[in-house]
């Protein structure tokens, strides 16, 4: 009896230990671990999860990311090439590593100066190597494989402007380097590469733009020769032999190979592949603290931080170290800011543009000031795909605090494009002459049929008008404040009562006939979209378009049927996937819907909506690593954090949030290094039936960016 006793106790106690033990290594988990950079690689083909039978060969867009080392907002995405041309030039079903390259966004683009290493004898036209996902792993700022045709482990890691690579060599083996500078993700018009003494080379990179890169090696340089002819030459840096790992740092530039060696030095310098590694990992750690949850599963952790992660790698730095940078025009400059890349402004206003502000706003004002700083070479403020979303980016930065640029230049700027023809809003003299975009007539239309994208126009528009009347308000500008607050209804002169949906008029004012609501475009009526898919876009003025309707209740059942209406599996464009009956998270439109049943005090079906879609569409396929659709340079991602956290941009010009039950018990955000807030979730179902801020009730279902800014902590309750 004592034997049993005691042996009963040593159980208890061992059971003990392993649980504290447990707790206290979860509570160590570094936050990096948490993300997954292959998510986002891996391919879609299911037809229930696609909504279609894909054609044979066609690749689904399911997330087209990069599982490549880079740092935030960085000039240097240095990542494996499995395709060229391919989104972003890797796909988790690829056997083979062609290169890697330097540059990445996942938009058929960039993917610049590809290096592989190589040894042996080197056909120009065949020595990519093959690769197994068991030889592979990353982590944010490092990638590793294992380059099985040559027996070589690389490994990447790097800095804000410069590329660390590592390959480990079998021993006695000749250490060969590809410099395949004719092949990129866009057009090669020249290239250059040479040797700078006996451990340097240096060159260019000719396509859109001139990129300048610099490399310095740990082994002499024997030579470098070309090989191949015309689009498949190739360079082959020819190494000393020496038992160390290759180790090669590459600076980069969009101005000089004078800048990209500067960018070198001051980025890298001597330190070692793990110190640059291990900078890298502590840069993302510190940013992905700014966030920290508790509850929830380790799924569901995974997810929200690899999410997090994919949110902050575009814009892209563009200036160098010196601040020295290429402007619009072509004139190389230097200025009191650094200079990235435009936003991809038509996907990440709506959210990812906001996260942006809310962890990194000196990167926010880095960016507006880059955006005026193009506007004021053309007159107009730049945009990115369609609209005009500038002015939603830059009025809600505004409001939320980010003034750090010169707004009256700003704001000059996005009212030309409100205003004047010829720049960033096409068709914009119909648009206010008629108060709506008109749409040809086409007979038989099909999904690539181009024509104004008239209806997503004339909403999209009306939103950007709302946002800049915002700004207008801010400056006094009370004139135009009314002027474009006329405009912001314009987006009901193409509601079609007799469908309850948003149709295509034309030029005369008659409806366009053969309408087939459920039928996508990607340019004719809709902007990748079909007309379910268009028609509740009013974030400036829900209230309003429910006022189209004859009661909340009908506007209810309309949207009921939204989510119901099965996709009919025949119609297929290639970056509308994955629904909830018409519904589609798959591509941008329509991601604010589901919390449109807010708005006739139903957010129990918002909710609903919600968690199926963060459940069912994050984290797909055969090997858990698809998204429902192309992450579009974070902005599927950033749709996940918000929901995840229970706060979502609604109207993202606006300084507020809508609320919804977050995923996590408690969410602590660090919003610019000063202050803090706190989101907790009080119950344990997912039905919310209250909401305070600062232990105030909220009436309704918004909190103010002030409010959360001041420190005040959310709750939400739950049954």
């Amino acid at each position: 009896m004592i034997k049993n006793t005691i042996s009963i106790l040593v159980l208890l106690i061992f059971f003990s230990c392993a649980e504290s033990q447990k707790k206290l290594t979860e509570s160590q988990k570094k936050l990096t671990d948490y993300v997954n950079p292959f998510l986002g690689t891996a391919p879609l083909q299911d037809s229930v999860d696609v909504g279609y039978t894909p054609p044979k060969d066609w690749r689904v867009w399911a997330g087209l990311t990069y599982p490549g080392a880079s740092l935030p907002n960085a000039m240097v995405q240095l990542s494996p090439i499995t395709e060229w041309r391919s989104g972003a030039g890797y796909e988790y079903e690829d056997e083979k590593i062609l290169a890697f390259t330097h540059t990445n966004k996942g938009h058929w683009n960039l993917c610049h100066i590809p290096f592989l290493p190589v040894t042996g004898e080197v056909d120009p036209q065949d020595f990519a190597s093959a690769f197994s996902h068991e030889g592979e792993s990353a982590e944010p700022g490092y990638y590793q494989v294992v380059l099985e045709r040559y027996n070589i482990n690389a490994e990447l890691t790097s800095t804000l402007r410069a590329g660390y690579h590592k390959y480990t060599f079998e021993t006695n083996q000749a250490k060969k380097l590809v410099a395949q500078l004719t092949r990129s993700n866009e057009r090669v018009s020249d290239w250059q590469i040479e040797p700078q003494g006996e451990q340097a080379f240096q060159g260019y990179q000719q396509t859109g733009g001139k990129i300048y890169f610099y490399a310095q090696t740990n082994h002499a340089i024997k030579s470098i020769e070309s090989l191949g002819e015309g689009r498949g030459e190739i360079s082959v840096v020819n190494f000393e032999d020496s038992d160390q790992p290759l180790e090669i740092k590459v600076g980069l530039s969009f101005v000089s190979t004078e800048n990209a060696k500067e960018n070198l030095e001051a980025e890298v310098g001597s330190k070692t592949f793990a110190e640059v590694k291990n900078e890298a990992s502590q840069t993302w750690e510190s940013l992905l603290s700014k966030i920290q949850v508790t509850g929830g599963t380790e799924r569901q952790k995974e997810l929200f931080y690899s999410s997090l992660y994919r949110s902050f790698l575009w814009p892209a730095l563009r200036s160098d170290v010196n601040g020295e940078f290429t402007d619009e025009s072509g004139e190389v400059v230097k200025k009191n800011f650094r200079y990235y890349t435009n936003p991809s402004l038509w996907d990440t206003y709506r959210n990812k543009l906001v996260l942006l502000g809310m962890l990194s706003p000196d990167v926010t004002n880095d960016v507006i000031q880059s955006l005026i700083d193009k506007g004021e070479k053309t007159g107009f403020m730049p945009t990115f795909f369609h609209g005009d979303h500038a002015a939603p980016f830059i009025s809600g930065s505004y409001l939320r605090g980010i003034r750090g640029y010169d707004v009256r230049s700003a704001y000059e700027l996005l009212l030309n494009n409100a205003t004047k023809e010829g720049g960033t809003r096409p068709h914009i003299l119909e648009y206010m002459e008629k108060g709506y975009i008109s749409t040809p007539e086409v007979e038989n239309p099909h999904v690539e049929t181009k024509a104004k994208a008239g209806v997503t126009k004339t909403q999209e528009y009306a939103y950007d008008d709302y946002s800049l009347a915002l700004l207008a308000k801010e400056l006094n500008r009370e004139e135009d404040y009314q002027m474009l607050m006329k405009r912001t209804s314009n987006y009901k002169n193409l509601f079609d009562p007799s469908t309850g949906l948003m149709r295509g008029k034309l030029e005369n004012g008659d409806w366009v006939s053969n309408f087939n609501p459920e039928y996508p475009y990607y340019e004719y009526m809709y902007r990748e979209a079909n007309a379910w898919q268009s028609a509740f876009f009013a974030p400036h003025d829900t209230e309003g378009l429910i006022g189209l309707y004859e009661s909340k209740d009908a506007f209810e059942q309309k949207l009921d049927q939204l989510f119901t209406i099965p996709w009919n599996g025949n119609y297929i464009a290639r970056n509308v996937s994955s629904f909830i009956g018409q519904y589609c998270h798959g591509n941008q439109p329509a991601h604010s819907f589901p919390y449109l049943y807010h708005f006739v005090d139903k957010p129990e079906k918002s909710q609903a909506m919600l968690d199926s879609i963060m459940s069912h569409f994050y984290g797909m396929g055969e090997h858990g690593l698809a998204l429902c659709g192309m992450d579009d340079a974070g902005e599927m991602s950033s749709w996940y954090v918000f929901a995840a956290m229970g706060i979502y941009p609604y109207s993202p010009g606006d300084a507020e949030y809508i609320v919804s039950v977050p995923l996590f018990d408690q969410i602590d955000v660090a919003l610019d290094g000063q202050s803090r807030f706190t989101i907790q979730k009080a119950g344990t179902s997912r039905k919310m039936t209250g909401i305070s801020i600062g232990e105030q009730p909220v009436d309704g279902y918004f909190v103010s960016h002030d409010d959360l800014k001041a420190g005040k902590t959310l709750t939400i309750t739950t049954e």
